[in-house]
């Protein structure tokens, strides 16, 4: 599915990442529609003789648009001020993100299931998803009170990734099919990893 998102990879790909991109906002995304805006069905039909649970399918789906917001919050950053190290976390968050959404997508669709679009966040709430008031609050920021904003905000972001996953593995059967239990553990390494480096640049913020 997704190569292993090792702590160091993360941890590389925040210190040496290129210079940063002008990204336009915008809610859904070019090349990354799920299957033509269609309502999400109520009933989850797991295929016969599948490894998959019902468990696996509502992850993948809400992870998409977890990951939706991550990257409508991260294409903020420029925009607004944020310092560079923010800014060069922020292109990484929104970088590995979009193809990440793309490995998912394409599960679910290998699977027969429905896969949502990146309009998705919009409506569908996960843990630590931003709410409306967060969002404006974030948009209203710029320079260091973004950083801060910012920060504080996809920790959170992150930490409900983080409980999406816990949960996921709570599930009597759920994540035994290979993809879904790497992709969920690669989520694990790299959010958590994400996080540390967050916390890091919260504590070099000048006092505001």
């Amino acid at each position: 599915m997704t190569k292993r998102v090792t702590v160091a990879l993360a941890l590389a790909a925040l210190l040496l990442g290129g210079p940063s991109r002008a990204v336009a906002q915008g809610g859904s995304m070019p090349g990354m529609t799920g299957m033509g805006g269609m309502d999400m069905p109520g009933h989850i039909v797991i295929p016969k003789g599948s490894l998959i649970t019902v468990a696996d399918v509502e992850f993948m789906q809400g992870m998409i648009a977890h990951h939706a917001q991550a990257i409508w919050m991260s294409r903020m950053a420029e925009a607004h001020g944020a310092n560079p190290r923010v800014l060069r976390l922020a292109n990484k968050i929104d970088q590995s993100q979009v193809p990440e959404i793309k490995i998912m997508q394409g599960w679910l669709r290998r699977y027969n299931q429905f896969a949502p679009d990146t309009s998705s966040w919009h409506t569908m709430q996960m843990p630590g998803m931003l709410t409306a008031a967060q969002l404006k609050e974030l948009d209203a920021a710029t320079g260091v009170a973004f950083d801060r904003a910012f920060l504080n905000l996809m920790i959170q972001h992150h930490n409900g990734a983080l409980k999406m996953v816990a949960d996921l593995l709570d599930t009597p059967l759920a994540a035994q099919e290979t993809d879904t239990n790497v992709f969920a553990n690669d989520v694990v390494a790299a959010q958590t990893a994400e996080i540390g480096i967050m916390q890091q640049l919260l504590s070099q913020l000048p006092p505001g």
